[in-house]
């Protein structure tokens, strides 16, 4: 395990990224990438938390030297971002949700892993979370949750959630996974998606697994991070959003020292016997804006669960686009059109404080 507050700023050559937007969604697409943020663009902002604690952030690098990566060779790296309740914020610094490398290599690619998305115009580098960098946690031992974003996201995508249930006493462990995310900037440089749109079954399968291996692997470390005086490994929860609500309840499923998960949006078919034996506390959240709602309701028939359905809202509503996209669509960047496939035509805001109860309510009756 190294610890790894400020992670490397190696740049990534553009002719490498382009090749990346290429592959993922051909060359004549690539052209339409654009260079950095023109003077003047957006300024997005994400929702402060509701809870009375500020948030301390540790970010780390976990290495498994017994597993080696599905993607590229070597071992698996992992990246984590930890966020507490801290004891006091003041003299540390709020900790922006890109590095400056990874906002680089997102302006490029963030139209092409998310459809509907701005080419250009918005300083992606700018975007501060509330976190802040290496500030003392709050004494006391606390439930930790463990977090998997959606399919070719990174970990910062799912900022906000994480930062409510922190504010509220909670441990949170944002999990990158290296290849599948958009971007991942680890110590030795860049990494980016290996998708080239949706996966077939077997990179999906493959997905999946590494997910549930990365999971275990954050368990099996929580006990040596510096923060593990304040954390509770007797009372471990897990949740994630679409490829992730998948691996969270596989991981759920699989590992005894995980109590209870939350699914938000994610396809049960995969192993369809594991799930229908699960026996723990799991809540499911879906939308009805989800293309593909036919395949999460039958994959979801039988299991036992709790669900909760968000009207007028879409598949990403899950993540913080459900804040940054209504905003790039004030600033004449999205469309209405591109709004509501992303995240639904709906209040953002009532469905962001809908999804923060939930999780919050479920996790405090089963931790």
């Amino acid at each position: 395990m190294t610890s790894h507050p400020a992670p490397s700023r190696r740049t990534v050559a553009r002719g490498a990224l382009l090749g990346a937007a290429a592959v993922l969604l051909g060359a004549s697409s690539a052209g339409a990438a654009q260079g950095p943020p023109a003077q003047g663009a957006a300024a997005l902002r994400l929702p402060a938390p509701t809870g009375p604690h500020p948030v301390g952030l540790r970010t780390f690098v976990l290495t498994d030297p017994s597993r080696p990566d599905p993607w590229v060779p070597g071992a698996r790296e992992v990246m984590i971002s930890v966020l507490y309740p801290a004891r006091t914020v003041r003299g540390f610094p709020r900790v922006p949700q890109l590095t400056p490398a990874e906002a680089k290599v997102f302006a490029e690619l963030a139209p092409l892993v998310r459809p509907g998305l701005p080419a250009g115009g918005v300083d992606w580098g700018a975007v501060l979370t509330h976190g802040h960098r290496d500030a003392p946690p709050l004494p006391g031992r606390r439930p930790v949750l463990l977090s998997t974003p959606g399919g070719g996201d990174s970990r910062t995508l799912g900022t906000t959630l994480a930062e409510d249930l922190a504010s509220h006493g909670r441990i949170v462990v944002l999990v990158d996974h290296p290849g599948d995310a958009s971007q991942v900037e680890l110590p030795g440089g860049m990494r980016w998606t290996v998708l080239t749109g949706p996966p077939d079954p077997a990179t999906f399968r493959t997905m999946i697994d590494t997910r549930v291996a990365d999971l275990r692997l954050v368990v099996d470390r929580l006990g040596d991070l510096p923060l593990a005086p304040v954390t509770d490994l007797r009372r471990i929860g897990v949740y994630g959003h679409s490829a992730g609500g998948t691996a969270a309840v596989h991981a759920l499923a699989g590992d005894d020292r995980i109590t209870a998960g939350v699914n938000l949006e994610g396809y049960l078919d995969l192993d369809p016997e594991l799930v229908a034996g699960l026996a723990r506390p799991l809540l499911m959240l879906r939308t009805d804006g989800f293309e593909d709602a036919a395949r999460i309701e039958s994959s979801w028939a039988g299991v036992r669960a709790r669900r909760v359905l968000l009207r007028r809202a879409g598949h990403w509503i899950f993540s913080d686009y459900a804040h940054l996209v209504p905003q790039l669509q004030a600033a004449g960047l999205v469309d209405a059109g591109a709004r509501a496939a992303l995240v639904g035509a709906g209040d953002t805001r009532r469905a962001t404080a809908v999804v923060r109860h939930g999780v919050r309510s479920f996790f405090d009756r089963r931790l």
